[in-house]
């Protein structure tokens, strides 16, 4: 049982559990403590039933209907009367819907509310998570008539107090499978400053589809799109924030068509700081469509066949590259973490089986769009900031004290030679990364570092992103896929036009807050320098942001937890045709009931549970992050190199189990092998961005747009940086 106030879970018995069920709400009583000291409590009273639906297997057993849940934590079966299995067939995978609730003598009864299909059925695995996490995949009626009554492209009145880029060579950089473009980019040298003092530097625009200019405020598509938050990515399918029209038609930068945008327009130095920066409403035309392939081959030779197909923009490609190389410069100096990582592609076939699992390369254009990006959002919370105008910054926080001296002892105990300071900066971080590259165990001590991080999240509460090493950091660049971007957008227009936003009354659903809340306050309280001294109670505007970003960081969760669960049921179908087959991999994690061990050869993680370790009893040692057998001293580590049979797959369960082998092929208790594992996982909102498109025209000929607010181009921009915002950060993150 998980508590309100945030103290440790209460562990209820299943005798405690035969009346409830997962998601309850309950009032408990501790009664008493285990051996090692946690809670063990007794239901006293039942104070909400959860209203969720259950998603199981409908069974036909001894002339008895029941449906076994697909999740697990819900524990019991589920009983159908036969008049309320409507069309399901047994066997087939349906959604309950609870009718009477369990007992303590009874089972909970449901009734058929919808039949899914067959478990093998293509997709199904899909369907599944959808609904076992509650995602939004329907929109609401007047979601879609709304969306039908919108124009097919931009209109004339559309264009009205815009400055218009169309014949400005704007393009997007993308993945070969994206469908809806959020942003595009340009860039041409400039000279910074006025005569012989000026210097060499780069004018950098980014366009991002303006979303807020068909999204009105509170409407019908608005609260749709408030209530999904994010766009749900899965292997071949997307359950959008928006309807299809809007992301993948009229707000998509799509190539050769009229487009509204937002644009940040910079100036950065040779040094990669962003000197001077303007936001404006503008029209583009995007002229092509890149690929981060097509990107990454052209620059890698401007003279070879892809350059000589994209000719006419190839030196702007090699502009962009320019400017990336100097905001490296800058990533580096602010000591940015920056782990290299292996990310993986399940590329499956038609049917939506596994075909391979790759690894993902990410290229020079990958980290070019990503840096153009980071760019746009670091101005976007200044700008913000300056104004003082309520919004949400992605706040990512520095390490917990606990986590801080896990972190310690952990590199002392591996001889690393560096270690962390009390109040840490990220290039701390970023140093030890860099001294331990070359290490064996360098994807263990990176994961270890990994680890040590929060999570970031959405607050209108500015603490700075601790693993990007900025002062100020929000999303801007994405507002076709996450609803906090386009409250950014809206921000930005009512600070360009010296009013305020006011936020939308809009449903705050409850479930996943709680937590962060707590979190939110806990970070407020250690903040406060006095131990007297309380934190500041919120305003009800801010208060109104809280729950806002709440409510984005809550879905951005659930999202990425509903995509690690249809990938670990590909994984598990997958594995099931390789039952029996050995495969040499590492240890990626160990645990105190066994290791979790990940294929070299196809990025898939299994459990050896501490029962195949041998007839021995096996310790497990927090600080070396191992297992350790009392009697021969065989250590299995993170990193650990070992050879595995695969033995047993559960589908429903998520789980696949291995056996250790010897070179032989015999299950053994092997000898140790301390190597690397683990990895540094960026978050794909501050990472990894797909683009693909160019325009026409050149901002240093004759077709230099005009500029708002009387401003010169890349000369007088219409904000500078403040003081603080190129300062490195003490508490920054991804």
């Amino acid at each position: 049982m998980i508590r309100d106030d945030g103290q440790a879970d209460i562990y209820l018995s299943p005798n405690e559990m035969r009346a409830v069920l997962h998601k309850d709400r309950v009032k408990a009583r501790i009664v008493r403590s285990d051996r090692k000291g946690r809670p063990e409590g007794r239901v006293v009273e039942i104070i909400e039933r959860g209203s969720q639906v259950i998603i199981g297997r409908l069974l036909h057993e001894s002339g008895i209907w029941i449906v076994a849940p697909e999740d697990k934590r819900y524990g019991q079966d589920v009983m159908i009367p036969k008049a309320a299995t409507g069309m399901a067939q047994a066997g087939q995978v349906v959604v309950v819907e609870l009718t009477e609730p369990p007992a303590l003598f009874g089972q909970p009864v449901g009734r058929i509310k919808e039949v899914l299909g067959d478990i093998d059925d293509p997709g199904m695995e899909i369907e599944i998570a959808v609904r076992k996490y509650s995602v939004p995949h329907e929109f609401s009626e007047a979601c879609i008539a709304q969306a039908r009554s919108l124009p097919e492209s931009v209109r004339p009145e559309d264009k009205l107090q815009r400055v218009d880029l169309t014949d400005v060579p704007l393009v997007t950089i993308d993945g070969e499978d994206a469908r809806d473009f959020d942003d595009a980019v340009y860039c041409e040298p400039t000279r910074i400053g006025k005569g012989r003092a000026a210097v060499p530097g780069w004018r950098l625009l980014v366009a991002i589809a303006d979303v807020s200019h068909y999204v009105e405020n509170g409407s019908a598509i608005d609260i749709d799109a408030y209530d999904r938050a994010t766009s749900v990515y899965f292997p071949r399918r997307v359950i959008p924030m928006l309807p299809e029209k809007l992301s993948n038609g009229l707000c998509s930068l799509n190539p050769d068509v009229e487009r509204l945008c937002m644009v940040c327009d910079m100036v950065v130095t040779e040094g990669g700081e962003v000197s001077a920066y303007q936001f404006y409403p503008a029209v583009m035309y995007s002229h092509a469509r890149f690929t981060y392939t097509e990107v990454a081959a052209i620059l890698a030779n401007t003279r070879g066949t892809e350059a000589l197909k994209r000719k006419d923009r190839v030196g702007d490609l090699i502009n962009l590259h320019d400017v990336y190389q100097a905001l490296l410069k800058s990533r580096e100096r602010r000591g940015a973490v920056d782990f290299e990582t292996v990310e993986t592609q399940i590329v499956c076939d038609e049917a939506g089986h596994i075909e391979k699992i790759v690894p993902r390369t990410r290229n020079d254009a990958h980290k070019l769009i990503e840096e153009a990006m980071l760019a746009a959002n670091v101005c976007s919370a200044d700008f913000i900031a300056q104004s003082k105008h309520a919004g949400l910054y992605r706040v990512h926080e520095g390490p917990t004290p606990e986590k801080k001296e896990v972190l310690r002892n952990y590199l002392k105990v591996t001889g690393v030679g560096l270690t962390i300071s009390d109040d840490p900066s990220p290039s701390e971080f970023q140093a030890i990364a860099n001294a331990t590259k070359d290490r064996p165990d360098a994807a263990q001590i990176h994961s270890m570092l990994l680890r040590s991080m929060q999570q970031a999240i959405y607050t209108p509460i500015n603490s700075g992103h601790f693993g990007l090493a900025f002062d100020a950091y929000t999303h801007f660049t994405s507002p076709i896929r996450r609803y906090p971007d386009l409250l950014v957008h809206r921000v930005i227009k009512a600070i360009l036009a010296k009013s305020k936003y006011q936020l939308p009354v809009l449903p705050i659903p409850g479930e996943a807050h709680a937590k962060l809340s707590k979190r939110l306050e806990k970070n407020l309280a250690s903040r406060v320098k006095e131990p007297e001294q309380k934190p500041r109670k919120l305003s009800a505007e801010m208060q109104a942001w809280q729950a806002a970003g709440l409510h984005c960081s809550a879905n951005e969760r659930r999202a990425d937890e509903a995509s690690r669960d249809v990938e670990a049921w590909l994984k598990c179908k997958y594995m099931r045709e390789h039952l029996g087959e050995e495969y040499a991999g590492v240890v990626s994690s160990v645990t105190t009931f066994g290791l979790f061990i990940t294929l070299d050869a196809m990025y898939v993680e299994g459990l050896v549970h501490i029962t195949e370790l041998g007839g021995e009893y096996f310790r497990f040692d927090e600080v070396r992050q191992e297992l350790r057998g009392e009697r021969t001293g065989i250590r299995y580590a993170l990193g650990s190199r070992v050879r595995v049979q695969v033995s047993r797959v559960d589908l429903d369960g998520r789980r696949i189990d291995f056996r250790l082998v010897d070179e032989g092929g015999v299950s053994r208790a092997p000898a140790p092998d301390v190597g690397p594992a683990g990895l540094f996982e960026p978050e794909p909102e501050d990472s990894f961005y797909s683009k693909g498109k160019r325009a026409k025209g050149d901002l240093s000929g004759r077709s230099k747009p005009s500029v708002p607010h009387g401003l010169s181009p890349a000369t007088r921009p219409l904000a500078t940086k403040s003081k603080d915002s190129g300062r490195k950060s003490r508490r920054r993150s991804k």
